[in-house]
């Protein structure tokens, strides 16, 4: 089973503000307490084809990952897609964002959760739990960026 989860904030920050920290990928662990410890493995600035590791715990259970820039459009969007081939993954997600005024931005996060193997089973599990912490996920974002 393969699913979408999404959700939404207002960051009081320019839009270019939130694009900058958001596109450090190293900056999750400050509003994803699932992520552990992330690291960029390519040189360079990040753009299309950078790539992420991370070290994540999901339901107590510790797994690496990574993660490939598919996208990269300053300062609007950025689109992601998972390398690694855990139980359940992203195969797709990102950040859209919008200028609301010039010091106000809408952050839209969303990923699309596949399960593989054994992974099928537990997929609609863990979509349903990514769907109900969507917009407190968004809202860890906002918290982030403004405390930054």
């Amino acid at each position: 089973m393969a699913g979408q989860f999404e959700g939404t904030a207002e960051i009081d920050r320019p839009i270019a503000e939130v694009f900058a920290f958001l596109a450090d990928g190293t900056n999750d662990p400050k509003f994803s307490p699932r992520v552990l410890h992330m690291e960029k493995k390519t040189d360079g600035p990040t753009g299309v084809d950078t790539v992420y590791a991370s070290t994540v715990k999901d339901a107590g259970l510790k797994s690496t990952r990574e993660f490939r820039i598919t996208e990269f459009v300053e300062p609007t969007t950025i689109r992601w897609a998972e390398l690694s081939k855990n139980l359940v993954t992203a195969v797709e997600g990102g950040y859209d964002l919008e200028a609301v005024t010039d010091t106000r931005t809408k952050v839209r996060i969303y990923n699309v959760l596949e399960g593989h193997g054994v992974g099928k089973v537990i997929a609609g599990v863990a979509l349903t739990a990514a769907r109900k912490d969507a917009d407190d996920f968004a809202n860890r974002i906002k918290k982030a960026v403004e405390e930054s």
